[in-house]
């Protein structure tokens, strides 16, 4: 049996119970080294074979699998944040379907939820922005043409980009030309909620140099949208005037 666990933003206290006890009982462990605290492999059990990925290749990983397999262990996974966003583990899945090797995934606190807590920051403001944007800018991975950030800058939602920190220039530009005004609140936050974690406050037109001056290059995210600034509605859900399913307003 194989599982995925996501490992959380990066606080070690913030992986779920259930990815705290899959990580205990398990036999092998794969974990994505080059992002994943390794404070979390204290929870392994002695005797833990641990594997670091960041060095392997999709078919190194599954040597390890179909080995551990064939001794009747048990595997965890272990990636960063939630493994549904950019974790590469479909590719994963496939082929372990092809093996008929089973598995499961145990979901994960993801970093953009971990930075939102870090800004004290809640995306989805009334009558500001109702949709969050999860994406990335186009570099060596490249993203299809109908989402690129010039053309998802128009919605003017708040927008949460991964892997985009070395791109910040481009970046920049695109939000600019795509709809965003220059004055629109941004935060870089790098290694949200690690020990050594760092936010930077900047607006749209001050980005690239706020991640060039404090010599940013990857391991941050980038958020940009007025779900950050002053002015939003009142909740109708506690509006005392509003009626719910479960009171009524006054009138």
């Amino acid at each position: 049996m194989v599982h995925f666990v996501g490992a959380g933003s990066g606080a070690a206290d913030l992986i779920t119970v259930r990815g705290y006890r899959l990580l205990g009982e398990a036999d092998v462990v794969i974990y994505a080294g080059s992002l994943v605290n390794p404070e979390l492999l204290h929870y392994t059990k002695k005797g833990c074979e641990i594997h670091n990925s960041a060095g392997m290749t999709l078919e190194q990983v599954l040597a390890v699998v179909k080995s551990a397999e064939a001794a009747g262990k048990t595997t965890v996974r272990l990636h960063t944040g939630d493994s549904s966003l950019y974790g590469a583990v479909r590719e994963q899945f496939d082929q372990l379907e092809e093996l008929g090797i089973d598995y499961d995934v145990c979901p994960g606190v993801s970093s953009f939820c971990g930075a939102a807590a870090s800004l004290r920051a809640e995306y989805t403001l009334p009558e500001v922005s109702q949709t969050v944007i999860i994406t990335r800018a186009a570099g060596r991975t490249p993203v299809p043409e109908r989402e690129s950030v010039r053309s998802l800058a128009a919605h003017g939602a708040t927008m949460v980009l991964f892997l985009s920190t070395s791109l910040a220039d481009k970046l920049q530009d695109d939000l600019l030309a795509g709809g965003y005004a220059p004055g629109t609140p941004a935060a870089v936050v790098y290694k949200a909620t690690w020990p050594d974690e760092k936010i930077y406050r900047c607006t749209v037109e001050t980005l690239a140099a706020t991640v060039a001056e404090n010599g940013l290059t990857k391991t941050a995210l980038l958020i940009v949208g007025d779900c950050m600034g002053a002015d939003y509605a009142r909740s109708k859900l506690y509006d005392p005037g509003f009626t719910t399913e479960f009171r009524k307003g006054a009138e």
